[in-house]
């Protein structure tokens, strides 16, 4: 009799139940449940025995084994259900960009990370983020807007010119699996760029639109600081799916960071949250920490504007010292409690941005006018 009725219990279980269950946990990344946010794709019940597919629509790697537990642990409490199994994978695909523009070949989003003022260590979280992005599975390029101060090639440990092959586009150059692209790579490292604003302006296009990329998931593009002739051609001409806003906590860096923001937000470009740098600096010699730029002004900001904190990072020597030896603390630490906050920003951005609309531009036929 008691087989019986555990038979009946399992043949009663169903795919309502396991959903129901499964919305129980809120992944941390997307902010709510896998239900919701469309992620689980499939749910097979056989016996007892449950088979969950989850497609998550940003690259999380570090945090696979973390969702498959809480998943399991879910639908394992249900009555009946013998065993769990969950499978994770990811699939990024192409999110809208600005109404006039369409997404480039070959690059599904552009991610600009930007800030209202130089010296807050944009460059080096552009390129961390990149190679965290990457980490996580995805194929991740990185292009460096900054014309004047071009600092890619040496972050990345890159040397030598980019390769032609048709004598009108350009190769990206490789480093640690990321694809990148910089007006560094053409000119010596010590030739100044003495250039207008229009000039600026095309090398810039040219540096997007005439490289070769390679089936990015995500081009992060490492924009010089300020609001000025270079953001205001990626705001028009490039399509852009989201921006990031660094910042330190210091009220001078918060005012341009805030112009940065609104910079964004006029020309409808999705801000996808807020990265405070130098946050803190904790002392090589005995541990001391000290919030020597002042403390929470980028979470302030974040909630000023109703956007996320995407993380605050340390003010480190082995940051700075790991990125001017051309191997990003990402790579060169992986372990590290750096790369891992790095990886969780990168992981927060790609979430967020894997919840806005999808582009469908790609579907649209070419219409072509033939005289026949």
């Amino acid at each position: 009799m008691a087989n019986v009725t555990q038979e009946k219990i399992m043949a009663e279980i169903t795919r309502e139940q396991v959903e129901e269950a499964i919305k129980r946990y809120i992944e941390p990344h997307l902010e709510t449940d896998l239900v919701t946010a469309k992620s689980v794709k499939d749910v097979a019940i056989d016996n007892g025995k449950v088979t969950v597919d989850v497609v998550l629509g940003f690259p999380a790697k570090g945090v696979h084994g973390a969702i498959a537990d809480a998943v399991k642990s879910a639908v394992e409490s249900i009555d009946g259900v013998s065993d769990c199994d969950v499978r994770i994978d990811t699939k990024v695909v192409a999110h809208s960009v600005q109404k006039s523009l369409k997404p480039i070949d070959n690059v599904k989003n552009i991610i600009a990370v930007a800030s209202g003022k130089g010296g807050v260590g944009k460059s080096t979280t552009a390129v961390n983020l990149a190679l965290a992005l990457s980490t996580e599975g995805a194929r991740v390029g990185i292009l460096d807007a900054d014309i004047y101060g071009p600092s890619q090639p040496r972050m990345l440990g890159i040397s030598g010119q980019p390769e032609s092959k048709d004598g009108k586009s350009l190769e990206p150059m490789t480093s640690y699996e990321l694809q990148a692209m910089s007006i560094g790579f053409l000119i010596d490292e010590e030739t100044p760029m003495i250039w207008r604003g229009p000039m600026v302006t095309q090398a810039l296009e040219q540096l997007l639109n005439d490289t070769n990329w390679d089936e990015l998931d995500y081009l992060v593009i490492d924009l010089p600081p300020g609001t000025g002739d270079t953001q205001l051609t990626l705001a028009q001409k490039v399509p852009v799916s989201g921006a990031i806003v660094v910042t330190t906590p210091q009220d001078i860096a918060l005012l341009d960071a805030r112009k940065g923001f609104k910079m964004f937000e006029k020309v409808e470009v999705p801000v996808l949250g807020i990265v405070e740098n130098m946050s803190i600096h904790i002392c090589s010699q005995c541990g001391h920490e000290e919030h020597i730029f002042g403390e929470g002004g980028g979470r302030r900001m974040a909630e000023q504007y109703g956007v996320n904190f995407l993380g605050a990072l340390p003010l480190e020597t082995r940051i700075r010292e790991e990125t001017d030896s051309g191997k990003p603390t990402v790579v060169a630490e992986p372990d590290a409690r750096p790369s891992q906050i790095y990886r969780e920003i990168a992981r927060k951005a790609a979430a967020k941005l894997s919840r806005q609309a999808k582009s469908y531009a790609s579907k649209f036929p070419n219409i072509v006018i033939q005289n026949n």
